[in-house]
């Protein structure tokens, strides 16, 4: 993405801001109305401005200017009452240093931290390296730190059951694959009406709505790549270009085409 672009995404507004290392993306995100959607990657973040409650991982969240959000890579986030456009500031951090500093299985045991919260002091110097446009090793030693911290965080997670987990990893890994709900639930090894009620209890979207998620945002990577907006379809589990356009407009908030032709910006 260029740096400085801003493109819409949904109901939100996002603003690129530049970085010295390439692994590195940042962003200034404004929501102006409440959304909901599967985070694609992991990052860190700091509310700007506005006050907002949200849903994520089965418990309501309430943010401030100054609270540190933590967005794990699959987690769904829904927004439930906003006071005024809410303002963040997120840094999207590699996966696979994040991967490489937790243990398998495990996850950041709150996504939301205060901002005083003298634990999350390396968190918020990433964010501040970031803001005043620091040098790359600056921003390496940074992200290590940062990243550091997170591992140090994390739990095994107990929030999903290992049907649900089995669901979601089946899902990532097939999703330009047709699914059908019986050899999801023969993965997952629970019966498809419990898989169905588990899944939206602690996903906090119905499995089919998630996959749309996945598949929009490989989606975008491709289109990110250079791949033609033409050729993605069936790429990515849709199956005919009417149908990722729609669910491409209605999630990202353009087509893929007008998205491929900025760039993915």
């Amino acid at each position: 993405m260029t740096a400085g672009a801003r493109y819409l995404v949904g109901s939100a507004e996002s603003v690129t801001l530049p970085t010295e290392l390439p692994t590195l993306h940042a962003f200034r995100s404004t929501s102006l109305v409440p959304r909901q959607g599967v985070k694609p990657y992991f990052a860190v973040g700091r509310i700007e401005r506005g006050r907002s409650e949200w849903w994520s991982r089965g418990k309501i969240w309430r943010s401030a200017p100054g609270s540190l959000i933590v967005k794990e890579m699959g987690d769904v986030h829904r927004d439930i009452a906003l006071e005024g456009p809410n303002t963040c500031l997120l840094v999207a951090l590699p996966a696979k240093d994040v991967w490489s500093a937790r243990q398998a299985g495990s996850r950041i045991a709150s996504p939301l931290i205060d901002g005083l919260d003298p634990g999350g002091a390396p968190l918020r110097r990433l964010l501040d390296a970031v803001m005043r446009g620091a040098d790359r090793f600056t921003l390496e030693v940074a992200l290590v730190e940062a990243v550091a911290t997170l591992g140090r965080m994390s739990t095994v997670s107990a929030e999903r059951t290992r049907p649900v987990r089995r669901a979601m990893d089946y899902l990532r890994a097939h999703l330009a694959d047709a699914v059908t709900l019986d050899v999801l639930a023969k993965e997952a090894a629970l019966d498809k009406f419990h898989l169905c009620r588990a899944f939206r209890a602690q996903v906090g979207m119905p499995p089919h709505t998630y996959l749309t998620h996945l598949r929009v945002h490989r989606a975008r990577e491709l289109l990110r790549e250079g791949v033609s907006a033409s050729e993605i379809a069936p790429r990515v589990g849709f199956y005919d270009q009417s149908l990722l356009n729609r669910h491409f407009r209605r999630i990202v908030g353009t087509t893929p085409a007008s998205y491929g032709r900025r760039g993915g910006s």
